[in-house]
């Protein structure tokens, strides 16, 4: 491994075992009886491959970003690389201490208080306490935690948790910073201030390992990222090229995922056919029309619903709509077709994706990217600004429904 590089990944790969089985033991003297029965009976299993011969290098001074869609094995490799769990094929060489935020109250203990959990968290990166106390005013300064210091952790609303969490991490002096999607649960100020601190890290000569869904930030943090698909290392390199194969990835998704239905979210009880607009281009000011088809299922009972959501190329959610907020509610059995019209706020120039989700009184149907659109570069201020029908800055949706 060259000096000048802090981490070195050479054909990594990580599998799982997905085991299949009829029914389950319930109780231990069920499952003892099932062994004597059958003793050279298997279980069937499915091997999953989460990764699969990755390679990479990552210099110091480095902040990369890691890019993927659901399921692209992006928290994977950070369990890799903070050794919370162990590959199955490949190599990982890391110079230094790794300071790593994964998941929320990572190294917590509920029962202790916050003043405590920052030593216990300290000391479980690999701090002594001298070092610990050292940093301590600037770790509760960040967190703003001051008031709640001598609370269990077990009582602090989720923001907390993530903002002492970052805190003790970017504040003890780990040599490589590494940092799960879980910045999106603070305010805007808080997420402001860790890509500042990240931003520090990076220029001091550390290295930061990022992965989020929120685009704007990886551009602004990242200087260089890679792009993961399906457990394959698409793309490593240049912060825009990563963004740019993120983005096509969901105008080649919704068929994918249709013909991957089963993999969906949700029971499947009930499922969405298809989703499409009329035009892949449409204008700033004018209604966006979504349509969808909804297979019916004779077996299912009680009345469903439909909820989609609007984001931009950057994956930020733009608006969100409900078809119960218009009385647009049926039954499960019945198939048909439906139309979502929204009706403002303007849309900027841009690419936008549409997921849709279909609900009972638990989830369906769940379709990430179902369709996309764009909005063209033309502004066609006149003749909408005067328009009785458009109301500016208003944010209003139709839903109709016909069954079949």
């Amino acid at each position: 491994m060259r000096d000048d590089l802090a981490i070195s990944v050479s054909h990594l790969g990580k599998s799982y075992k997905i085991f299949h089985t009829d029914a389950h033991a319930t109780t231990a003297a069920e499952a003892v009886m099932r062994k004597l029965r059958h003793p050279t009976a298997r279980q069937s299993h499915e091997l999953v491959q989460a990764l699969d011969d990755v390679s990479f290098d990552v210099p110091w001074g480095e902040a990369l970003g890691i890019l993927g869609r659901n399921g692209s094995g992006k928290s994977t490799l950070l369990k890799l690389l903070t050794r919370v769990s162990s590959p199955t094929a490949g190599r990982i060489d890391i110079k230094g201490r790794i300071g790593s935020l994964l998941e929320i109250g990572t190294g917590f203990h509920p029962e202790l208080t916050g003043r405590e959990n920052v030593y216990l968290n300290g000391s479980l990166l690999g701090m002594r306490r001298a070092a610990i106390r050292k940093h301590f005013d600037e770790i509760i300064a960040f967190a703003d935690v001051e008031r709640f210091l001598d609370t269990q952790v077990k009582r602090y609303s989720s923001g907390m948790y993530v903002r002492l969490a970052f805190a003790v991490a970017a504040h003890l002096d780990a040599d490589i910073l590494a940092v799960d999607e879980v910045l999106a649960v603070g305010d805007l100020a808080f997420q402001a201030k860790c890509i500042q601190k990240m931003r520090e890290v990076s220029t001091q000569g550390r290295c930061v390992l990022y992965v989020s869904h929120q685009l704007q930030t990886v551009s602004a943090l990242c200087s260089s990222a890679i792009y993961l698909d399906r457990g394959h290392l698409s793309y490593t390199g240049e912060v825009e090229e990563a963004l740019t194969r993120y983005r096509q990835s969901f105008q080649s998704g919704s068929e994918q995922a249709l013909a991957e239905a089963s993999r969906r979210g949700g029971t499947g009880e009930v499922r969405f056919d298809s989703v499409w607009v009329d035009d892949e281009a449409l204008n700033p000011a004018a209604p966006k029309q979504i349509h969808f088809r909804i297979r019916g299922n004779d077996a299912a009972s009680g009345s469903c619903y439909i909820r989609a959501e609007v984001r931009n190329d950057e994956g930020v959610l733009i608006c969100q709509c409900d078809s119960r907020l218009v009385g647009a509610i049926w039954e499960c059995a019945q198939g048909g077709e439906g139309t979502l019209t929204i009706r403002g706020p303007w849309f900027v120039p841009g690419l936008y994706s549409v997921d849709v989700l279909l609900f009972k009184s638990e989830l369906l149907d769940a379709w990430t990217s179902a369709c996309s659109f764009h909005v063209v570069t033309d502004l066609p201020y006149e003749g909408y600004a005067d328009s009785a029908a458009y109301e500016y800055g208003a944010a209003l949706a139709e839903f109709e429904y016909k069954v079949q």
